[in-house]
């Protein structure tokens, strides 16, 4: 499993939620979407997930964007506004409601603690993707050599003092919101010690 086995979309949605996420987000929280894609579609397509690649692609690449400072609603949960804000989206490319509707629904479900991957098969590969790329959670999923070049091509240039801030903030503001829980269970320790920042390419 190499990263050159894994391409973008070639459709105009997945090319403006790239441009999208690039203008609104840090380059460590862009480096992140695009490994948080990455993760999820060689993880599908090395268990034989059947998964609509445009729709994880968009999702992966707007999935935080309620954390930045253009689109953090003062009041809902990032995952939630950026659930809204891809819906936005969505809708200005002529996408069916359904359609908005689910990729609505896969961004609000990457911060749940498990999906269903006969459900919804999109919101369980973002919802392991971003777990391992935020906090390491079982890296093993994943071939070593495989970490070690994504990281590579894509490196994570102090994402965890920046993801652990903003959740911080949105757990001061939001005490009832997913975040919230993530911090006080302990979040900002798993991301001190995700393997993805000292050894990518640990066995």
């Amino acid at each position: 499993m190499r990263l050159a086995d894994v391409q973008r979309p070639r459709s105009s949605a997945a090319g403006r939620a790239l441009e999208v996420v690039t203008e609104f987000s840090s380059p460590a929280m862009v480096n992140h979407c695009h490994r948080s894609y990455v993760w999820a579609a060689t993880y599908g397509d090395a268990h034989g997930i059947d998964y609509d690649a445009e729709l994880l692609y968009v999702s992966a690449m707007l999935h935080d964007i309620g954390l930045t400072a253009s689109f953090d609603a003062h009041s809902v949960p990032f995952e939630e506004a950026g659930g809204d804000v891809a819906w936005v989206f969505a809708a200005g490319l002529g996408w069916p409601a359904q359609r908005r509707e689910r990729v609505s629904q896969v961004i609000v479900r990457h911060m749940w603690d498990a999906v269903d991957v006969a459900d919804d098969p999109e919101g369980f590969l973002l919802e392991i993707a971003t777990a391992l790329d935020i906090s390491g959670r079982e890296p093993q999923r994943w071939p070593a050599d495989l970490r070690a070049e994504v990281v590579g091509t894509f490196p994570r240039l102090g994402l965890a003092a920046e993801f652990t801030a903003c959740f911080a903030a949105q757990a001061a503001r939001k005490p009832t919101s997913a975040a919230a829980s993530a911090m006080a269970s302990g979040i900002a320790d798993h991301i001190a010690r995700n393997l993805l920042d000292s050894d990518p390419g640990r066995t």
